[in-house]
């Protein structure tokens, strides 16, 4: 069916997507079924016990500040736009401001930092807050996309507001990690909120072998990730996490005369959301959660680094191929050249039309400092050696390689 593409099969490479676990499709299967809106607890108890459970593991697992709140949202956008929200009813509550009944007319200054390489839904969060997303000071980056602290302290030196600064777990492009300790002891002796956008980053803290790249987010005032990315659940699945549970409910909560509200014993999931009326989301976070443990969610993070790295090894014994970044996690950006001296630009882009053309694998593409490049995103759960020899082999063919 040309209509649809197989973004949960084993050679889906293009965006960071996972596909889907049998335990998760089951409990997602279970969620249409049951249909419980999970905004009040007193709509579904089990909705609120199950997303303060599920929330409560990956605290522990990502290794974040003990007693941070949790929202369950559609993804990494929604994620990142309620973490922002909570950092503007903070900031400026420190200055006797409150942006929930004032607004934005006439309230005192703040600045927002990100990197040359933070996220598109950093941007389009900033605009739908009213931060806008031209205010922003963007800090440069080194070769592997990774926020440069020296050039963060240097801006800061001349900044006098208080600051939101937006880091990184997990460049799209390259999957680098910005240097977290070091951008929070920058930001650390001044009124800010450190935000973490750890859309799939965010899983290297499951893994021994890749939990130092996530050094230091016990540091964030919040984080965010997506659990249909990595944690292979289905769409839709994003999870924001907060040290200042207080300000993320200020940020998010309402109050109306037929809301059936909790008791503070109890959690109404609206409360730390944007939406009232919601799926149950927490309910295949859960089964997957339940299912892998933390030894099944570090295999198949360390496997799909595996596999990344199996893929730029392959690609890159033919001479025209060009691996762009250094592969430390799941992120693989490939450029093509021509001897004859044909734009590789050019080159590039039709290699990658020709490989979604194929229908071996699927892949995108990226623009990288200024060039086009073939960006390949491993995180399905089912992929194999074989999945990545197979497509490799195809990538090559349709490059005039094989």
């Amino acid at each position: 069916d040309r209509a649809v593409v197989a973004t949960a099969g084993p050679r889906y490479f293009g965006f960071v997507v996972g596909g889907s676990l049998p335990v998760a499709v089951a409990a997602d299967w279970l969620t249409a079924v049951w249909d419980q809106n999970a905004a009040f607890y007193a709509h579904s108890p089990v909705a609120a016990a199950v997303e303060q459970i599920a929330g409560d593991w990956l605290i522990e697992l990502f290794g974040l500040a003990k007693g941070c709140s949790v929202g369950f949202v559609t993804g990494g956008t929604m994620a990142n736009f309620t973490a922002l929200a909570a950092a503007r009813h903070a900031l400026l509550g420190k200055l006797g401001w409150d942006v929930e009944q004032q607004g934005l007319f006439g309230a005192p200054a703040m600045t927002v930092i990100t990197s040359d390489e933070s996220h598109v839904s950093i941007f389009a969060s900033l605009q739908m807050l009213g931060l806008g997303s031209g205010q922003v000071v963007r800090v440069p980056t080194d070769d592997q996309g990774r926020m440069r602290s020296d050039k963060l302290r240097s801006i800061l030196a001349g900044i006098q507001t208080p600051v939101l600064v937006c880091a990184q777990a997990g460049n799209v492009n390259t999957g680098s990690f910005d240097a977290i300790p070091e951008i929070a002891a920058c930001v650390r002796e001044r009124p800010s909120w450190l935000h973490i956008d750890g859309a799939f980053g965010l899983w290297a803290a499951a893994s021994l072998a890749h939990r130092p790249l996530a050094q230091g987010l016990e540091l964030a005032d919040s984080v965010s990730v997506d659990c249909h990315k990595w944690l292979n659940v289905p769409y839709d699945s994003g999870l924001v996490f907060m040290r200042d549970a207080a300000a993320h409910q200020a940020a998010m909560s309402l109050h109306a005369s037929y809301y059936v509200t909790a008791s503070r014993a109890e959690r109404d999931n609206c409360n730390w959301v944007p939406e009232a009326s919601r799926r149950a989301r927490g309910f295949t976070v859960y089964a997957a959660l339940r299912f892998l443990g933390r030894e099944g969610i570090a295999e198949i993070v360390e496997r799909c680094c595996q596999l990344a790295r199996r893929m730029a090894n392959r690609l890159s014994q033919a001479p025209a191929v060009t691996i762009l970044n250094d592969v430390v996690l799941n992120q693989v950006l490939v450029r093509f050249s021509d001897p004859s001296g044909k734009d590789s630009d050019e080159l590039t882009a039709k290699v990658i039309r020709r490989v979604q053309e194929d229908g071996t694998c699927w892949l995108g593409g990226t623009t990288w400092h200024g060039m086009h490049a073939m960006r390949i995103s491993i995180s399905n759960w089912s992929t194999t050696e074989k999945d990545i020899d197979v497509s490799a082999e195809a990538i090559l063919r349709c490059a005039g390689q094989k």
